[in-house]
């Protein structure tokens, strides 16, 4: 959060908790109407501090307009949410969730054992993969085997492919399919 929005942002909470605790003494009767009706009337009498009323509350519109219609993230930061934004002398290169996805499903799908696969796949702040697995096997298969084989193949081939680092291969087996034989009658 740059700080233009963290000063924004303290700036309405504290106008917001001034304006709530006036409602509040007003309402148990703590703070005499009168003196606050006062307090306004010397704001809106005094051309000076008026000026300086209209100077503030003109900075304070300007500010709410930018924090509600502007965001302050670059486009470059949600790009790197989406995927992992990999640069060098030529250009920039968006390496998608989604294209780590697919190619860790097709890793997976090369073992016979594996019936179905779900994949997601996390990128932390600094570029960290983590890839969570989650399989339907089927009963032959040799589950530590199976999951010890299916990690290294996936952090290789992504590093093969990809160039990038995985920190991490989480596999989750679901469930335990059955093998439907296909009978043909002749």
């Amino acid at each position: 959060m740059k700080f233009l929005d963290k000063f924004n942002l303290a700036l309405f909470s504290i106008i917001i908790l001034v304006i709530s605790l006036i409602i509040c003494l007003l309402s148990f009767g703590w703070l005499d109407l009168n003196l606050a009706i006062d307090g306004i009337e010397f704001l809106v009498k005094d051309e000076i501090v008026n000026n300086i009323a209209l100077g503030g509350s003109i900075i304070l519109i300007v500010l709410a307009i930018k924090s509600i219609f502007f965001n302050s993230f670059s486009k470059e930061k949600i790009e790197n949410k989406e995927g992992i934004l990999l640069e060098n002398d030529n250009g920039k290169l968006l390496v998608s969730k989604d294209t780590i996805e697919s190619l860790t499903n097709a890793v997976v799908k090369s073992f016979e054992s594996a019936e179905s696969v779900m994949t997601k796949v996390e990128v932390d702040a600094e570029n960290h993969v983590k890839i969570y697995i989650t399989l339907f096997v089927y009963p032959d298969a040799i589950i530590k085997e199976l999951s010890t084989k299916l990690q290294s193949n996936v952090k290789d081939t992504i590093k093969k492919s990809l160039d990038l680092d995985v920190t991490e291969v989480n596999i989750r087996i679901k469930n335990i399919s059955v093998k439907k034989e296909i009978n043909i009658k002749e």
